[in-house]
């Protein structure tokens, strides 16, 4: 009779351990995975939308703003930040160079195109030679800056070039002085200079108004490389938690708020 009375022990003894076992499971099943995203102040709305979507997947998504267009990429490398979401490929491109690192994209997010705009003109015909044009100081886009000049027919780059610099400028008949700042900046010159290039997120913030630029970037075949990204440092870029954090981004509520956020100075590039 012993021998049944410790059988039955050992029976509830693993039937216990079992049900403490797949308890266990459920609770790290259920356990909310916190991601930390760096972004430009100008995206919190948009991001809003995006922390509201992946938390029934479980995810608690913290946004960490940043001011300049380093310090994101350094959080980043340093493990400060899991991703973040504010440059266009060549600026990685860029950075990865420039810093010995291996951040990767893991998905499109939107491109903002570039405008030159001004306090002092209305078109181009109205710049005056020897006119003080800043432009951001950063290689990906100060290239991009000169080339929407080009673009416009205001100077002759070197061919061949992908990321000119002002040092190939090789006609520049209104003999334009450039001043190169951080692209965060270049929107507050305005008033010291006769036209600024700035980016789309940099002309947001500034509230400046699409509508009243001189002259704008277009988006066309040529524009992928200004696409704008969600990056990771190399080793994550198969974390299925960041993928499905790229993935609530990529939808119609997300699209919505761009548009409200942006209106026409941004377009979701997810499917370009």
């Amino acid at each position: 009779m012993s021998k049944f009375k410790n059988l039955g022990k050992v029976i509830l003894l693993a039937f216990t351990a079992l049900f403490i076992f797949v308890l266990a499971g459920c609770g790290n099943q259920n356990k909310e995975q916190t991601v930390k995203v760096g972004i430009n102040p100008s995206d919190a709305a948009i991001w809003k939308v995006v922390k509201k979507n992946v938390k029934s997947e479980g995810i608690n998504l913290k946004v960490v703003e940043f001011n300049d267009y380093n310090q994101p990429n350094t959080a980043l490398v340093q493990g400060e930040v899991d991703i973040n979401a504010y440059q266009h490929t060549f600026f990685l491109n860029s950075w990865n160079k420039a810093h010995h690192s291996d951040l990767v994209s893991i998905g499109k997010t939107v491109i903002q195109p570039m405008a030159l705009y001004s306090h002092k003109i209305t078109k181009l015909s109205q710049l005056k030679n020897g006119a003080k044009i800043a432009i951001p100081n950063d290689a990906s886009n100060e290239a991009r800056a000169l080339q929407l000049l080009e673009a416009n027919g205001l100077l002759k780059l070197d061919s061949g070039v992908k990321l000119p610099s002002t040092k190939n400028i090789k006609e520049n008949k209104l003999n334009l002085k450039f001043t190169t700042l951080d692209a965060a900046q270049t929107a507050r010159s305005l008033d010291d200079v006769d036209a600024a290039i700035v980016n789309g997120n940099v002309a947001s913030d500034a509230k400046l108004d699409p509508s009243k630029a001189v002259v704008t970037e277009k988006v066309n075949k040529k524009s992928q490389p200004w696409i704008n990204i969600i990056v990771t440092q190399k080793k994550n870029k198969d974390n299925k938690t960041y993928k499905k954090v790229v993935k609530a981004f990529q939808t119609k509520s997300v699209a919505k708020e761009i548009k409200k956020v942006y209106g026409e100075s941004a377009v979701p590039a997810w499917n370009k």
